[in-house]
């Protein structure tokens, strides 16, 4: 992600709502639509499980019609998938095999590397497509940076 003019980072919680991927799914579609409009073409993307990857393959099925958009996905460490079930470790590795750049922090995992991850998608974006339901954890962490950072904030939840 080299030009901060036209980027935009994801976060969100991890376990989507039961029965409403579809409908986040359709709503990340149109905003992502909507910010291509308007001149956005690099996407970052922190590859964890739940929106984080949805949003990584919706960016890639937006890139059939748009194929000048860049999907990047900044990795906290290597191994981010080490716990992961072996359904989850394959559309991991999927999405990663085609995005078009990948970034990552660390060699292994250590207390923080999340945080530098999401301080790292922040740093190099002026939107963040956000799903947020709650008042704690890394994704209502990552907003508020986002915010304080003065990116305009979208979030798919509200």
């Amino acid at each position: 992600m080299n030009d901060r003019a036209f980027a935009c980072c994801f976060t969100g919680h991890r376990v989507l709502p039961a029965g409403k991927t579809d409908e986040i799914r359709c709503r990340l579609e149109d905003t992502l639509e909507d910010l291509i409009g308007q001149g956005v073409s690099f996407f970052g993307c922190g590859g964890a499980l739940g929106f984080d990857l949805l949003a990584g393959e919706t960016v890639l099925k937006l890139r059939e019609k748009h194929p000048h958009i860049k999907l990047i996905m900044v990795l906290p460490c290597r191994g981010q998938d080490n716990n992961w079930s072996d359904v989850q470790k394959r559309r991991y590795a999927s999405l990663t095999s085609l995005c078009d750049k990948v970034r990552c922090l660390a060699p292994a995992y250590h207390p923080g590397c999340m945080r530098i991850r999401n301080q790292y998608l922040v740093n190099h974006a002026d939107f963040c497509v956000a799903y947020l339901t709650g008042t704690s954890g890394g994704t209502f962490y990552t907003v508020n940076l986002a915010r304080d950072a003065g990116l305009t904030v979208i979030n798919l939840a509200t």
